[in-house]
């Protein structure tokens, strides 16, 4: 932004400050001239009290100030034309008046503190948020990407679902993960699973053997702070995808969370037979409990990863809401138009308040090219396609 684009990007709310400013004048005006001019038994003085009442909607303390001053000049001049300065009436009008507008001033001071105060907070969370969960790109490998995040407390912008991505030498592996709890008070679990998967990422060869390092990070963690009336409650369901860049396939191992959407050719499938580990902290595992699940993904297709912060909130007479259902209607949809689908739906469903943090991510697969070798498709009944379930650990 060039020097007269920041020039007129701070003139324009001075002007529109400036030009509001003309309507309590023009009411100060407005109601001393009629006053002047009306019967001495009908008072107008203490309508005066709007114009500063009005100013502090679109104007600082200063401005109001001004505008109650004013007013406070105007009752003189209406007290000294309109039968005398001096008259018990006026003097108490005079008085009231002013004490009103300051009133009305350090509230406008107050308000404008606590904007300030909030913006700060807002910015602070918003630096947060992007030290933790990490803004992904829109393209990772042959992958498009797009994510969403919704925070259950009000003004907070990070809780503790969370979601990270990350290349490999020749896959993506992607993790979404919810911790027992919701706003801020999650965060510190949250950031320790972020920064041990981020770290283990590249080490683990197997999905399996990556789960049991978060879980014992997780586990050390709790150890360490978990709070004693809270033993044994404290855990964070995970899901671990990893989407090789030549093989149209995809590979789970899931920690207690909800299994994906595969959305592909005008239908939306749950993904089957995943074999599910308990949530991580619940219980120290190796990597021989965990089961590496793997499914087609083909090009064209798009996983939608989302926490239990969806599929459980509630509209007004309780019902859940029916992710399933409603993005079958939008499966031909871009990964980030496909989230804004979801995220104006699902607030309209639970009228704007959510009871638990939201997370999700849309990974969809752009084409790519076979290397002498084609991988079938298996259409089953239930009409999803994947390949068999392999209860296998990679070494």
């Amino acid at each position: 932004m060039g020097p007269r684009q920041s020039l007129a990007a701070l003139r324009q709310p001075w002007q529109s400050s400036h030009a509001l400013l003309l309507l309590p004048v023009a009411l100060i005006v407005v109601i001393m001239v009629v006053d002047i001019h009306s019967p001495e038994t009908i008072h107008l003085g203490p309508a005066l009290v709007i114009a500063p009442a009005l100013t502090p909607s679109f104007a600082g303390p200063r401005m109001t100030g001004f505008v109650g001053a004013l007013a406070v000049a105007a009752q003189v001049v209406i007290a000294i034309l309109h039968g005398g300065l001096t008259t018990t009436n006026h003097i108490v009008q005079i008085i009231t008046l002013a004490v009103f507008s300051v009133l009305i001033m350090v509230y406008a001071a107050i308000r404008d503190r606590r904007r300030a105060q909030l913006a700060q907070v807002r910015s602070v969370a918003e630096a947060a948020q992007h030290v933790l969960l990490w803004p992904l790109p829109e393209t990772l490998g042959p992958l498009k990407v797009a994510t969403l995040y919704l925070a259950a407390e009000d003004e907070a912008q990070i809780g503790g679902d969370l979601y990270a991505a990350t290349r490999t030498d020749n896959a993506v592996r992607v993790l979404i993960g919810d911790v027992r709890g919701k706003g801020l008070s999650a965060i510190g679990e949250a950031a320790l699973l972020l920064g041990a998967f981020r770290e283990a990422a590249h080490r683990q060869a197997s999905l399996p053997e990556l789960a049991a390092t978060l879980e014992q990070s997780v586990t050390r963690y709790l150890a360490d702070f978990e709070p004693i009336e809270e033993l044994g409650e404290r855990f964070a369901t995970a899901l671990l995808v990893e989407i090789p860049d030549d093989d149209p396939i995809t590979r789970m191992t899931s920690c207690g969370h909800p299994p994906p959407l595969l959305l592909s050719e005008g239908h939306v499938v749950t993904a089957p037979s995943l074999h599910p580990a308990p949530p991580l902290g619940v219980s120290g595992t190796t990597p021989g409990s965990y089961t590496l699940d793997v499914f087609s993904f083909e090009p064209g297709d798009t996983l939608l990863l989302y926490t239990d912060g969806v599929i459980e909130a509630r509209d007004a007479e309780g019902r859940f809401y029916p992710l399933a259902e409603r993005v079958a209607q939008w499966t031909q949809a871009s990964p980030q138009a496909l989230l804004h689908h979801i995220r104006r739906d699902l607030l309209v469903h639970t009228g704007g308040r959510l009871d638990d943090d939201v997370a999700l991510i849309a990974l969809h697969r752009t084409p790519i090219v076979h290397r002498g070798h084609h991988h079938d498709r298996i259409i089953h009944a239930d009409g999803f396609r994947h390949r068999p379930s392999t209860r296998a650990q990679e070494s």
